[in-house]
């Protein structure tokens, strides 16, 4: 299987494509951006698929990042991926962002907590986890700090991600030990490799909100209804 995947979901524009039955990565390139997304992606697949014998028409299915993340990001990974899918015919999936940033650490696991964290700022994080030892697993949830700690010990816990510092501080004020094993964005082999076991019947293309948004309508500035 050669799988084309997408991250746009937080501070990096990135794509890959991984095949055969060793899960190689063929071609790979990410660009660390906070805005910019939408202009870069297209061109950015491009080049990659270049690189690759077949190019779109060897692509067997098409993975992407569903979130948490920003808002525009999320939508322009999605477009992109749909778009690719319908014009080539294959698949879609979706990969959990948290999932993806958690890939590498279960792939060698500590003893203790597996813990992806992404800032949601206002003192709140993105959050999924899980106990190498017990079993036990938070799934995806959107969390004040504190109460995310909470969740976490007493175990030693090893974080990744964009809040990793801000749940490690919290952690530490509980006596937890921590680690922080990465503060960026995902790795897009991650993205790939999830994209390859995931089911497409289940994985679906959608974005993922943990929270609403921070917009909200203002009764006093509404036109009433003539």
């Amino acid at each position: 299987m050669r799988v084309l995947a997408i991250d746009t979901a937080l501070d990096v524009c990135a794509a890959c494509v991984m095949g055969g039955s060793d899960a190689e990565l063929l071609a790979s390139e990410s660009l660390p951006m906070v805005r910019g997304h939408a202009e870069a992606l297209l061109p950015l697949i491009e080049r990659v698929l270049a690189r690759v014998e077949g190019g779109f028409g060897g692509l067997d299915r098409i993975a992407v990042t569903v979130g948490p993340g920003s808002y525009t990001g999320l939508r322009v990974g999605l477009s992109a991926a749909r778009a690719i899918g319908l014009a080539t015919g294959q698949p879609v999936v979706g990969v959990g962002t948290l999932s993806a940033l958690l890939a590498p650490l279960l792939a060698d696991p500590a003893e203790g907590t597996l813990a992806a964290a992404i800032d949601a700022r206002h003192g709140a994080i993105y959050v999924q986890a899980l106990n190498t030892t017990s079993g036990e697993a938070l799934a995806p949830v959107y969390l004040p700090v504190a109460e995310a700690a909470g969740h976490l010990g007493p175990s030693p816990v090893t974080l990744t991600g964009s809040g990793a510092p801000l749940l490690a501080a919290a952690l530490a004020e509980r006596g937890i030990t921590v680690t922080i094993a990465g503060t960026g964005a995902p790795d897009i082999a991650a993205v790939a490799q999830l994209g390859m076991v995931a089911d497409p019947a289940h994985a679906l293309p959608r974005p993922l909100y943990l929270r609403g948004p921070d917009a909200r309508p203002q009764d006093h500035a509404r036109v009433a209804r003539q």
